[in-house]
């Protein structure tokens, strides 16, 4: 029996799978598809089925439906209906083939959008209880979290893109054909009743017709063209973020559009014409109603039923089935480098080893463009359209002068970046691309500090709080090396004191009047003379790789103790509390509940929540909470790609890798020449 409730995390589990005899080609051929159903508890065959439990599956109401159907008739099976869930990626599947990323898996079946038998989703409505506080409160912050992200059913949207200025009545139009149209009892002459209807009832208002996603695309027309533009009526092509133009609407008029049930969300009340799965429950004004539906629900409720309960999510990094919050996660991830990259970049002044990686995370819609002249460079993007990139630390007044009036980008590691050292030339799974700045320099605004200071999105601080409560059960950090055995430590109040890289941009730009390792020990041993004083040096330093050694005798001097090959997270759960100038151990020990004393300004000081011995700068003056940083420092700011399957990922999945060690180690051309830095560690330019 497959599993009920795939939708909040379920999977098959040990149970066997049940035979689902299929007579569509796309059951066969799209492995997506076949994978979602297989961990759903299916096992696709092609045949005739022999025993009464098995059951028939066929995609939707489509052409090939009525062979199922037929089959089904003659033999008396149980009949299975699977559509696409209602976050299904970011372009149409006809636009190559994208698969989704959940399913509509209908045990009764019948189809969400077929109003003359129940389907799974109205089952729910109807009959469920809805009354989960847990589960309501989820469907509450998922609305949140949709508009929040401008995510809808299809994405190939920029959320960007200009709307019409408010106050208008907005139209949806659907795809000639279209199998809602058809089972939710309209037809060509609803829409054009529906039209009428919009201006009549709104004398004087404007009118956008909001055309289809694969109308948009040329793949099927609409019912409206521009013919039907002329007086105060509109017809809006151009591709723009549902969310954005139910902001600026007064009314919404639909037949049966996915759309409609995002206006619900929305806040609207939208005039139906169809019989969509939304309408009848009290949250629309419906033309043609479903006698059997008089239930009146919450916007909360609907919402729970067709996104979380009903749905069978999957998360093609982890190949699992998964909640509806994960499938959010992934997808948002997927997005982010979607519209980010989608016009692409000309990086500029990248090493050679560094090129492969950049090119994974950021050229996957756009394959980039390398050079090493800025001049060429800001030619080149003006020329095609582009973007620039630059590793942060690189960027140079020539630059700045060349990039005037273009995008440009300074990329840097993630906070969570390898199982390794970046100067060993490890592989990141974490970089971060910064428009305004860059984190470590407090001299300008970065993406960094604007998104601490907006606060995270709905259910963003609880989403912050099990990421970090996951990187404490793993005792991750940043490069996350192995290590000994943590030495026994003296009684007394503990501070750790860690190592920097002195010539490191954070020192440059954000340090105060200690910008070196050894006036850092000086002075915390001056303020703590009888605190037990921890000096744990960089891991570059200790390689060699970069400045910032400091002599035996002046740590004699200073330190009761140097903990050189001891894990970072062992040691901050040992002490009291960190002192540092603007190492990113000074982050992590805030997240694993130390305090955290800071003598510069690195990106998680001035907020509050640290002890502050050098001047924030007057525009910090938000105070979020320790949950809200963290969800801003790992959440927002970076972007993650994921090493098993090569796709963007969200931080979970990243954290995961992590702690499983299924992170690839570098190449051999990477290892070769890392060993070369050794030779020339007195020119880091050369590699870094």
């Amino acid at each position: 029996m497959p599993a009920q409730g795939a939708g909040q995390g379920g999977a098959a589990g040990g149970t066997a799978a049940e035979p689902l005899y299929v007579y569509n080609g796309g059951f066969l051929t799209q492995p997506r598809l076949r994978r979602i159903l297989q961990l759903a508890g299916y096992e696709i065959r092609i045949g005739k089925p022999g025993a009464p439990e098995d059951r028939i599956g066929v995609w939707g109401r489509s052409p090939t439906a009525p062979r199922g159907e037929a089959v089904a008739d003659f033999t008396g099976s149980g009949m299975v209906r699977v559509e696409d869930a209602f976050l299904r990626s970011v372009r149409p599947g006809r636009d190559g083939g994208e698969p989704p990323l959940g399913l509509l898996i209908d045990r009764r079946g019948g189809v969400h959008f077929d109003s003359s038998a129940p389907s799974d989703i109205e089952h729910i409505l109807m009959h469920d209880a809805l009354d989960d506080g847990a589960v309501l409160q989820r469907a509450r912050d998922g609305i949140e979290r949709l508009k929040h992200l401008h995510l809808s059913k299809y994405n190939d949207f920029d959320p960007a893109a200009p709307v019409p200025d408010p106050g208008y009545v907005l139209v949806i139009d659907q795809t000639q054909g279209d199998a809602s149209v058809l089972y939710g009892k309209a037809t060509a002459s609803t829409f054009r009743e529906m039209l009428v209807f919009a201006q009549e009832e709104h004398p004087g208002a404007r009118i956008i017709i909001k055309s289809h996603p694969e109308t948009l695309s040329g793949h099927r027309p609409g019912h409206y063209n521009e013919g039907h533009a002329h007086g105060r009526i509109t017809l809006l092509s151009d591709p723009v973020s549902p969310w954005a133009l139910l902001d600026g609407a007064i009314a919404v008029y639909t037949v049966s559009s996915q759309m409609g049930f995002e206006a619900i969300m929305a806040g609207h009340r939208p005039r139906v014409f169809g019989q969509p799965f939304y309408a009848g429950w009290g949250l629309a004004a419906d033309e043609n109603p479903v006698a059997r539906r008089e239930r009146h629900l919450t916007r909360a409720q609907l919402f729970a039923a067709a996104m979380i309960l009903a749905p069978t999510w999957y998360d093609p990094c982890r190949d699992r089935l998964c909640s509806f919050e994960e499938a959010v996660d992934h997808l948002e991830a997927r997005l982010r480098a979607d519209r980010a990259d989608r016009a692409g970049y000309v990086a500029v002044g990248m090493r050679l080893w560094k090129r492969p990686h950049l090119q994974r995370f950021f050229g996957a819609e756009k394959r980039l463009a390398f050079e090493n002249d800025p001049a060429r460079a800001a030619s080149k993007a003006t020329a095609e359209g582009r973007g620039l990139l630059v590793w942060a630390g690189q960027e140079s007044e020539a630059l700045a002068q060349a990039a005037k009036g273009l995008p440009l980008a300074r990329v840097e590691d993630g906070f969570l970046r390898s199982r390794g050292l970046g100067a060993e030339l490890v592989p990141p799974l974490s970089l971060v691309a910064d428009e305004s700045g860059i984190y470590y320099d407090p001299a300008r605004t970065s993406a960094l500090e604007r998104l601490i200071a907006a606060g995270p999105p709905p259910g963003g601080e609880w989403r912050a709080e099990r990421l970090v409560a996951q990187i404490r059960r793993a005792g991750l950090n940043k490069y996350n090396l192995d290590h000994g055995a943590l030495p026994d430590l003296p009684p007394g109040r503990r501070i750790l004191v860690p190592g920097q890289v002195e010539d490191d941009a954070s020192i440059r730009l954000g340090a105060g009047a200690e910008h070196g390792n050894l006036a850092l020990l000086a002075r915390v041993r001056a303020e703590n003379p009888e605190a037990v004083v921890i000096y744990k040096p960089h891991p570059d330093v200790e390689a060699g790789l970069r400045a910032g050694a400091v002599a035996d005798a002046d740590l004699r001097a200073h330190a009761d103790l140097v903990i050189r090959d001891a894990s970072p997270s062992d040691l901050i759960d040992a002490v009291d509390e960190v002192w540092t100038i603007t190492s990113l151990l000074g982050f992590e020990a805030l997240i694993r509940g130390k305090r955290v004393t800071c003598l510069g300004m690195p990106f998680y000081a001035g907020w509050g929540l640290t002890r502050d011995l050098f001047p924030a700068p007057e525009r910090r003056k938000a105070r979020p909470s320790l949950a809200a940083l963290a969800h801003a420092a790992l959440i927002a700011y970076p972007r993650y790609r994921d090493p098993v399957s090569g796709l963007p990922c969200p931080p979970e999945v990243a954290v995961e890798r992590l702690a499983r060690r299924e992170v690839p180690k570098p190449g051999k051309a990477n290892r070769l020449l890392s060993k070369l830095q050794g030779v020339f560690a007195s020119q880091p330019w050369l590699w870094r």
